[in-house]
């Protein structure tokens, strides 16, 4: 029995005079170029078994981002598996980030398929702010569950 492909990462959030807002990444490279509904995801990345999910996850943040991961309360935002059977960890904490000063990681690839040409593509090829509703139109479908936990916590008292 083969177990899941893990991921873990940091959601961003900061609040706004128009609600919560999350910052999201777009996924690098060619598979994802023209698509954006679907094409957005927390920075996240696969981790090994004996790694904690939560050092992972700022690994990953600062890999995909290329920027330390925040320092602050982190909110546990559990678990969710996509449509591939990847499980993926999530936690959110608040802080505020200029999209602008993004460095991302980047991944090689063989591209076009078959053609023996291999290619750097950026890990996210850009990042930005939403809005919930927003953000629940444009992320991968499960990961939408993140959002809803984020707004759940949000609205219970401290």
């Amino acid at each position: 029995m083969t177990t899941a492909r893990r991921s873990a990462g940091l959601l961003l959030y900061r609040r706004t005079a128009d609600g919560l807002e999350v910052l999201l990444g777009h996924m690098g490279g060619p598979f994802f170029a023209r698509r954006h509904a679907g094409a957005w995801t927390v920075p996240k990345g696969e981790y090994e078994p004996d790694e904690p999910a939560w050092d992972a996850a700022r690994r990953e943040f600062q890999e995909e981002l290329g920027l330390p991961p925040p320092d602050g309360e982190a909110v546990e935002l559990g678990e969710v598996r996509q449509t591939g059977g990847k499980v993926v960890t999530a936690w959110a904490v608040e802080s505020d980030l200029d999209p602008a000063t993004v460095v991302p990681g980047t991944f090689r690839m063989e591209w076009p398929p078959k053609s023996g040409r291999v290619q750097e593509f950026p890990e996210l090829d850009r990042v930005e702010w939403f809005g919930l509703d927003r953000a629940r139109e444009v992320i991968v479908t499960a990961q939408a569950a993140f959002l809803d936990r984020l707004a759940e916590h949000s609205d219970s008292p401290d």
